[in-house]
């Protein structure tokens, strides 16, 4: 048992539906074998506890591990392309990338300098889009167990509009993915996804074969794009003469509510209502969306219809794995829609980053926000005594007021510890690179 000790802040309610933040300023957290089994005053629980081993947490903050909705794990190194719209993007950036994953010593590289980069941004959990190539999303499989990293992935398939080397047959398609499955799904923390890139390179027959699959894999997962952008969103309609984007997923049996859609910028009112009839969510990716010229989430209409909607940081046309950055630049697309955007507090954001993606992904039993029954993913974000963000911290007019400057002001730099499971990932993620160099 470890007794830790420190100013614990989180939100296991909706703010959304006028819950706050939960803060403890002089909070404790019991951790048995992984799991919180106590919380409450440090001082509570000490005198219950006299034996247990104290770690002092008191000078910084303890907030639960961020759950990333949407991230690329083979745009690592494409990060930064900027001026460009999405399809020029991808052409220009992105795919050029994607392709040297064909080579399974890169992939394995990148794998593991993608798992260190969500770790370091105090990201516990991913659904991450893998490679084009099954043994580049083997290895990053392997380099999510390595660490502990609670990975939701699987393979991306194609089979026109991109470059030869990224198309795929749908028989392939299938097979190589239940080979996947079999081998990771269910398998520690991971869990497998069919991801069709999105309906504008996916033929009838792949995305048919992308539901054979998802029905066949009990538990497995869909995502792909949607909505993303004006252009884009015209070519899908003209090549797959489907009333709306969403329905070209949908008559292929490809919504529900194990399917996360990332984007949704210019959603129709009948899209919003279908998908949260359907149960299905999408994630935000505000850095994104920004970077390309996407346009303004409208996240007004989304909550008005009831459609889930946790961050996400598009890694690499987001611009980073910190889900503090996305947060914020979720908070400024609020505020530049005017009457039509949602105010966002502090708690918001955190709520956002963490306990929106734990229900959205199904594992709000067990992650998202620090209460007892739940296991032990957090970071400690701890800044360098001679930062801003330190400085202005010691200045915070409360819980809200200390979060909200941490939203406004924190880096990957200022996460210095992560826990999954009660277990110091910092430090797998440390040896590994060690081990690699």
């Amino acid at each position: 048992m470890t007794l830790f000790h420190a100013r614990i802040l989180d939100t296991p309610d909706d703010p959304f539906t006028g819950a706050g933040l939960r803060a403890d300023d002089d909070g404790g957290l019991l951790v048995v074998d992984g799991a919180i089994v106590e919380r409450g005053s440090f001082a509570q629980l000490r005198a219950r506890h006299p034996a247990e081993t104290v770690v002092d947490l008191t000078d910084g903050l303890l907030l639960p591990g961020f759950i990333d909705m949407h991230v690329h794990f083979p745009q690592l190194r494409a990060i930064g392309g900027l001026g460009l719209p999405l399809l020029d993007w991808l052409q220009k950036c992105a795919l050029p990338e994607e392709a040297r994953l064909a080579d399974l010593d890169y992939a394995r590289t990148i794998a593991r300098e993608f798992v260190a980069g969500l770790i370091d941004a105090g990201t516990t959990t991913a659904l991450a889009f893998g490679s084009h190539f099954a043994r580049a999303v083997d290895a990053l499989f392997q380099a999510a167990a390595d660490v502990g990293l609670r990975i939701t992935s699987g393979l991306v398939v194609s089979d026109r509009m991109l470059r030869d080397d990224l198309h795929t047959h749908p028989v392939i398609a299938y097979d190589e993915g239940w080979t996947l499955a079999e081998r990771w799904h269910g398998v520690g923390h991971a869990r497998y996804a069919v991801i069709p890139r999105f309906s504008l390179s996916c033929s009838d027959d792949l995305l048919d074969a992308c539901a054979t699959l998802h029905r066949d894999i009990d538990g497995s997962w869909v995502t792909t794009h949607i909505n993303e952008n004006p252009a884009e969103i015209m070519a899908v309609r003209e090549l797959c003469q489907s009333t709306s984007y969403l329905d070209s997923y949908d008559r292929h049996k490809l919504v529900g509510p194990r399917t996360v859609l990332a984007h949704n910028v210019h959603p129709t009112h009948g899209e919003l209502a279908r998908l949260a009839a359907m149960g299905s969510s999408v994630a935000h990716c505000p850095t994104s969306n920004a970077a390309l010229g996407s346009g303004l989430f409208p996240l007004d209409r989304h909550l008005t219809a009831g459609v889930r909607v946790g961050l996400g940081s598009d890694v690499g046309a987001g611009t980073g794995f910190s889900l503090f950055k996305e947060g914020l630049q979720a908070y400024f697309v609020q505020q530049l829609r005017g009457a039509d955007g949602v105010p966002l507090s502090a708690a918001h954001l955190l709520y956002l980053a963490t306990a929106a993606g734990a229900a959205a992904l199904e594992l709000d039993d067990q992650i998202g926000d620090l209460s007892p029954g739940k296991r032990f993913d957090a970071m400690w974000l701890h800044p360098d005594d001679g930062g801003t963000l330190s400085r202005v911290l010691r200045h915070a007019n409360g819980a809200d007021d200390a979060l909200a400057k941490t939203f406004a002001l924190a880096t990957p730099s200022d996460v210095a510890r992560v826990w999954i499971d009660g277990v110091d990932v910092g430090d797998r993620v440390r040896r590994d690179e060690i081990g690699a160099a």
